[in-house]
């Protein structure tokens, strides 16, 4: 004797739910379904179920969306890291950095580091938890970042890119100094350092220090405008009024001032993984 197995969604019910566009809801229709009738669920409880799965399932996808759009890479997450790896960092300043309050200031973050230690992912899972926390979010390289900059020049947009990227609440500039700035990249990241001081928070990873900065700029004294007004503070630890030190090379360190908050990470291989 063959069982008969019924569908539990009729198809007045799956033309209902496509008209409303809740089409994707037959996805998980059935199992919450099972579940109700399993566990007697009252009709108010079940309607809230469903639809909180369709607030969820919505709210992902949205997220997604608005990630691809802002540049970031979708296998870099904060789920995604890897806690085996070989790399040394501080954990609390981490989870303080994952908090995104510093963009509540707003302050600066620094991710520094040799190469292969993880500072775009780092800086990538961190746009992420923004994007999902409805923050405006934008990643690029530096290298693609004054390209494009350079290219709206040519088609008379500059206005417009510079608009865009002075606003958004969220700036990520990958690999900075990786190479040479030529004149026009100093200026343009310049402009952006003026636009964006004490107004939005920037992220910035280099596999340099600040100081090695200035000499792969075409224009020293832009140079020395970002070190001034973006990363004196960095020498300040803890709050205003604190005895100045220079940050340890070994650990995450943060520092904070009124004016701004530089958070610096020299991450580095190590043959264990830190604290």
């Amino acid at each position: 004797m063959t069982a008969i197995t019924t569908d539990p969604v009729s198809p007045d019910l799956r033309k209902t739910l496509r008209a409303l566009k809740l089409g994707q809801m037959l996805d998980t229709l059935p199992d919450r379904l099972s579940l109700a009738r399993q566990q007697k669920m009252a009709h108010a409880d079940f309607l809230e179920l469903i639809l909180a799965d369709e607030v969820t399932r919505r709210e992902a996808k949205s997220a997604s969306l608005r990630a691809r759009a802002a540049g970031l890479d979708p296998s870099m997450r904060l789920d995604t890291w890897d806690q085996t790896a070989a790399v040394r960092y501080d954990q609390q300043l981490w989870n303080e950095l994952a908090s995104l309050r510093f963009l509540d200031g707003p302050h600066g973050a620094l991710i520094l580091g040799p190469v292969g230690v993880g500072k775009t992912h780092m800086a990538c899972a961190l746009g992420h938890i923004a994007i999902r926390r409805r923050r405006t979010v934008h990643m690029a390289s530096a290298g693609k970042l004054f390209k494009r900059l350079k290219a709206a020049r040519l088609d008379n947009t500059l206005d417009y890119e510079m608009r865009r990227l002075a606003t958004v609440e969220l700036l990520i500039i990958d690999d900075l100094a990786l190479q040479p700035l030529d004149a026009t990249s100093t200026t343009d990241f310049y402009e952006l350092c003026v636009e964006r001081h004490q107004k939005t928070a920037t992220i910035v990873t280099s596999n340099r220090t600040p100081d090695e900065w200035l000499p792969v700029m075409a224009d020293p004294l832009a140079g020395l405008y970002f070190r001034h007004f973006q990363l004196l503070p960095a020498e300040h630890l803890g709050q205003a009024g604190a005895a100045k030190a220079r940050p340890d090379p070994e650990r995450l360190q943060g520092f904070s001032e009124p004016a701004a908050l530089a958070l610096v990470s020299r991450c580095r291989h190590s043959a264990s993984v830190g604290p």
